[in-house]
C-alpha cells in the first residue's frame, strides 16, 4: 500500500465516521419530537430505545461472519447509505409500526457500519504504526456537533422532522458514496494469520473480555448522555425545548476537542493513562449532573462527561486490534456488540430508575460503572504490539 493510498483511505473513512455523527446526532437529539410525531408514551419510549441496539447488536454479529467473504470497506460502502434512508424513513413515517420499522433497519444498519468502520480503522492504524483511532472518532464528533446543530435549528423553525431530515440525507448520501471508492485497508488478507493474539490468530474471549466491560460501561454513559440529555435538561432541569437540543452539542463539541489532542496524549503518556484520566474526569461530570440546581451548571457536567469518555471508545478498539492482530476484525466485531449491550442496559435503566425513583438518582449508576473501568486499565497497555512516543516502527515516508 502506498502512502497516497493510505491517505486516501484514511480522509475517506474519516468523512464515514462523520458523515455516521451527523445521521446518529439527528436521531438522538430530536428523540422528543420523534416520540410526539408518533405518540410514543413515556412507558414505551425506553422500548423503542432498546429496540436499536438490540438489532445493532445483530448487524454486529452478521458483519463479523460477513467478512470472512467480502472486505469490510465493501460493508461500510453499503451500509452507510442505508442508515441516512432509514433515518429519513423515521423522519417520514405518521403510525407507530413506520417508526418501528424505519428504527429496526437504522439499527441492523447501524451495527454493520459501526463494525466496518472500526475494522478499517485499526487495520489503517496498523499500517501507520502510531495512534490514529482517536482522530477518526474525533471526525465523529464533527459530525455530531454538526447534527445537533442542524436538530437545534429545526426544533428553533419549527420543522417537521421530514423537513429537518431530507437536506441532510440529500448532501451526504452522494458524499458518502463517493468518498467510499477510496476505502483502503492497511493490512491484506495475508496478513490475517497467526499472531499473538492466539494460535493462528483465533479468538480468546477471556483475554477480550476486560475489553468488553469497558466498552459497555463507556456506551451506558455515552447512552444516558444521547438519549436523557435533552428529556433531562428539560424535564428536570427546567430548560427549554431549545436550550434541550444543546447538551448532546455540547458534548460533542468536547469530545471533538478530547479526540482531536488523544492521539498526541496517547503518544506521550500512554493509553493506560489516557484512559484512567477520562474514567475518572467522566465520573466526576456524571456527579456534577446529578447534583447541578439548573441547566448551567448541568451544561458544565455534560462538558466534563465529553472530555473524559471520549477517549475510551477509541482506545479500546485499537487495544483489542493490539491484543490479537492476526484477527482484528473478528475482535472489532465481537467488542462492537458490547457497544450495543452498553446502550442496551443503560437506556432501559436510566428511564426505568428515573420514573421508579429520580433522574438524578439515575446519574449516580454510570458514575459508578464508569469509574469501574478503573479496575481494568491495564488491559489497554501497549503489548503486544506498541503505538505511541518512542514505540513507533521505523517510517520510511510519513504518511500523515
Amino acid at each position: 500500500m502506498t502512502d497516497a493510498g493510505l491517505r486516501h483511505g484514511r480522509a475517506s473513512l474519516g468523512l464515514s465516521f462523520g458523515v455516521q455523527g451527523v445521521a446518529f446526532a439527528l436521531l438522538v437529539t430530536r428523540i422528543p419530537a420523534i416520540q410526539d410525531q408518533y405518540g410514543i408514551s413515556d412507558g414505551l419510549l425506553p422500548v423503542f430505545l432498546a429496540a436499536v441496539p438490540i438489532l445493532a447488536g445483530a448487524g454486529s454479529v452478521a458483519t463479523e461472519k460477513v467478512v470472512a467473504r467480502v472486505r469490510p470497506g465493501v460493508v461500510l460502502r453499503w451500509s452507510q447509505p442505508l442508515v441516512l434512508l432509514a433515518l429519513l424513513g423515521v423522519g417520514a413515517g405518521r403510525e407507530v409500526w413506520h417508526a418501528a420499522v424505519a428504527l429496526g433497519v437504522f439499527g441492523l444498519a447501524v451495527g454493520a457500519l459501526d463494525a466496518s468502520m472500526n475494522m478499517l480503522g485499526v487495520s489503517l492504524q496498523r499500517a501507520y504504526g502510531r495512534s490514529i483511532m482517536l482522530g477518526f472518532h474525533a471526525a465523529y464528533s464533527l459530525g455530531g456537533i454538526a447534527g445537533a446543530s442542524l436538530a437545534w435549528a429545526g426544533a428553533r423553525w419549527d420543522l417537521s422532522l421530514f423537513g429537518s431530515y431530507l437536506p441532510v440525507v440529500v448532501v451526504l448520501l452522494p458524499a458518502a458514496l463517493v468518498g467510499s471508492r477510496w476505502y483502503t485497508e492497511g493490512k491484506g488478507p495475508e496478513e490475517q494469520g497467526a499472531g499473538p493474539g492466539g494460535a493462528g490468530g483465533a479468538l480468546s474471549f477471556r483475554l477480550l473480555l476486560p475489553l468488553c466491560l469497558v466498552m459497555s460501561f463507556a456506551y451506558i454513559g455515552d447512552s444516558t448522555v444521547s438519549n436523557w440529555s435533552a428529556k433531562y435538561l428539560q424535564d428536570v432541569l427546567g430548560g427549554s425545548e431549545q436550550l434541550a437540543t444543546v447538551p448532546y452539542n455540547v458534548y460533542m463539541v468536547t469530545t471533538l476537542l478530547g479526540r482531536a489532542l488523544g492521539d498526541l496524549g496517547v503518544r506521550r503518556f500512554g493509553a493506560v493513562a489516557v484512559v484512567r484520566g477520562g474514567s475518572l474526569l467522566a465520573a466526576g461530570g456524571f456527579a456534577v449532573v446529578a447534583v447541578a440546581p439548573g441547566a448551567w451548571v448541568g451544561m458544565f457536567g455534560f462538558t466534563m462527561l465529553g472530555f473524559g469518555l471520549c477517549v475510551i471508545v477509541p482506545q479500546t478498539f485499537a487495544a483489542a486490534g493490539r491484543m490479537f492482530p492476526g484477527n482484528s476484525d473478528a475482535a472489532v466485531a465481537r467488542l462492537n456488540i458490547f457497544n450495543y449491550v452498553g446502550f442496551l442496559v443503560g437506556s432501559p435503566l436510566v428511564g426505568a430508575l428515573g420514573d421508579a425513583w429520580s433522574y438524578r438518582g439515575a446519574m449516580l449508576v454510570p458514575m459508578v460503572l464508569v469509574l469501574a473501568t478503573l479496575v481494568y486499565a491495564r488491559a489497554f497497555a501497549p503489548e503486544p504490539a506498541r503505538y505511541g512516543g518512542g514505540h513507533e516502527r521505523p517510517h520510511t515516508a510519513d504518511v500523515g
